[in-house]
C-alpha cells in the first residue's frame, strides 16, 4: 500500500475498524474510505455494488461485521447467520468484481471446533463441531475465509483472512446484553463497586450513557436497584453487615486468550503492508493437484487467563471489594481457546500490550468518557 492509496474500511466505527483506521491514519495514510451505517447498508446488495463502482478502493479492510457475547450469539442466531453472510458477500465478491489489489478479512477464533487441540494452528479448521451457542456466527465468518480463498484459486485475487482471538479495547461494546466477556465483565464490575459505595448518581449517569431502557434523571434508587439485580449485581446483608455480589455466568474455569485491540489493528496493517496470499501457501488456479487450504492467519497473544482469574484481575483494577461467584447453571461457551500464533510469528509480528495494562487503559477510558 502506498500513503495515498485508496483504502476502504469497513465497519470503522467498531473496536476493530476503529483502531485499524487510526493505525493507518498514524502511520501517514491519506486516503481513507468509510461509510457509516446510515450512508450504506451493506446488507444491501445494490448498495454495496454502486459503492464499489463510485468508490473504487485499492485495498479492503473488512471489519465490518454483527457481533456480540455468548447471550447475544445464541439468542439472535438468525441474525448473526444472514447479516454476516450478506455483509460478507457482498463485499468480497464486489472487490473481485472492481479489480480490488488486496483484501483483509476479518474472521473469529470461535471458527474452531469446540475441542480442537490446544493451542489451535490454522489447521484444525474444520476437523470437529463447533460450539453451539455460536455456530450460526462461526459458520458465516468461515464462509467468509473460504470465499476469500476460492476467489484466490479461481480468479488470482489477493485476499487474505486473519483469525483474531478475543478483543478488547477503547471504542468496545460494553452493553451488558451483547457483549463479549472482558467489557462486560469490566462494565458489571465498575456498576458492582458503584453500588458497594452508594454512589447512584454514577450507576444513573452510567446506565443512561449506555441507554439502559427505561432509566432517565428522575429514575430513583430502588428501581436501580432492581435493574442491577436483572444482571446478577445484588446487595447482601449478612450478620447485619452489608456487601455487594457479583453472579457471573458459568463456572469460572473456561480458558480464554485476549488481545488489545491496538495490538490486533498494527498486526493487521503489517500483514496488508508485507505479505500477500502467495505468502501462505496460496496461489492462483483452480485446476493445480496440489489441496491448498488454511492459508488464514491466526492473531493473538500466545497467552491465555481463566475466567475465574480474568475476573479477579478486573476486580483488582477496578478496586471492587464485593463478592464474585458463578452460577455453572449457565453455559461456559468453549472451554478452551488459544490461538497458535506460531505462523503469525514466522511472518513477523508479535503482540506488545500485557492484559493488565490493557484493562487498566480501558477502564480509564470508560470511566472517562
Amino acid at each position: 500500500m502506498n500513503k495515498d492509496s485508496r483504502i476502504y474500511i469497513a465497519g470503522h466505527r467498531g473496536l476493530v475498524g476503529s483502531a485499524i483506521m487510526n493505525n493507518l491514519q498514524r502511520k501517514g495514510y491519506v486516503n481513507l474510505i468509510t461509510r457509516t451505517f446510515e450512508e450504506l447498508d451493506l446488507t444491501d446488495q445494490s448498495k454495496v455494488t454502486a459503492f464499489f463502482e463510485y468508490e473504487k478502493p485499492e485495498f479492503v479492510f473488512l471489519a465490518a461485521a454483527k457481533v456480540g457475547g455468548i447471550m447475544a450469539n445464541n439468542k439472535y442466531r438468525a441474525q448473526f447467520i444472514y447479516e454476516n453472510l450478506q455483509i460478507q458477500n457482498n463485499i468480497i465478491h464486489q472487490a473481485y468484481l472492481n479489480g480490488v489489489k488486496k483484501l483483509l478479512f476479518l474472521g473469529s477464533s470461535c471458527v474452531y471446533p469446540k475441542n480442537a487441540p490446544q493451542p489451535m494452528s490454522e489447521d484444525c479448521l474444520l476437523t470437529g463441531e463447533l460450539e453451539y451457542t455460536n455456530e450460526p456466527y462461526a459458520i458465516a465468518k468461515i464462509a467468509g475465509m473460504k470465499m476469500c480463498e476460492s476467489y484466490n484459486l479461481q480468479y488470482g485475487t489477493d485476499f487474505i483472512s486473519v483469525m483474531p482471538t478475543n478483543l478488547y479495547g477503547y471504542n468496545d461494546n460494553f452493553n451488558l446484553e451483547t457483549s463479549h466477556v472482558l467489557p462486560a465483565l469490566l462494565r458489571k464490575i465498575h456498576l458492582g463497586k458503584c453500588f458497594e459505595k452508594s454512589d447512584f448518581l454514577e450507576i444513573r449517569n452510567d446506565l443512561i450513557r449506555n441507554n439502559a431502557e427505561g432509566i432517565s434523571n428522575d429514575t430513583g434508587e430502588q428501581t436501580l436497584v432492581e435493574y442491577l439485580g436483572r444482571f446478577g449485581i445484588s446487595e447482601i446483608i449478612q450478620n447485619g453487615s452489608r456487601h455487594v455480589r457479583l453472579s457471573l455466568w458459568g463456572t469460572g474455569r473456561p480458558l480464554r486468550e485476549f488481545l488489545w485491540v491496538e495490538d490486533m489493528a498494527d498486526a493487521c496493517v503489517f500483514v496488508m503492508e508485507n505479505h500477500s496470499f502467495s505468502d501462505l501457501g496460496g496461489g492462483s488456479g483452480s485446476y493445480d493437484d496440489k489441496e491448498i487450504r488454511n492459508t488464514h492467519i491466526n492473531i493473538g497473544s500466545g497467552k491465555e487467563i481463566s475466567i475465574r482469574d480474568l475476573a479477579s484481575l478486573v476486580k483488582e483494577v477496578v478496586g471492587f471489594k464485593g463478592e464474585i461467584v458463578f452460577d455453572s447453571s449457565k453455559p461456559d461457551g468453549t472451554p478452551r481457546k488459544l490461538l497458535d500464533v506460531s505462523r503469525l510469528h514466522s511472518l513477523g509480528w508479535e503482540a506488545g500490550m500485557t492484559l493488565r495494562d490493557g484493562i487498566a487503559a480501558v477502564y480509564s477510558y470508560y470511566t472517562s468518557v
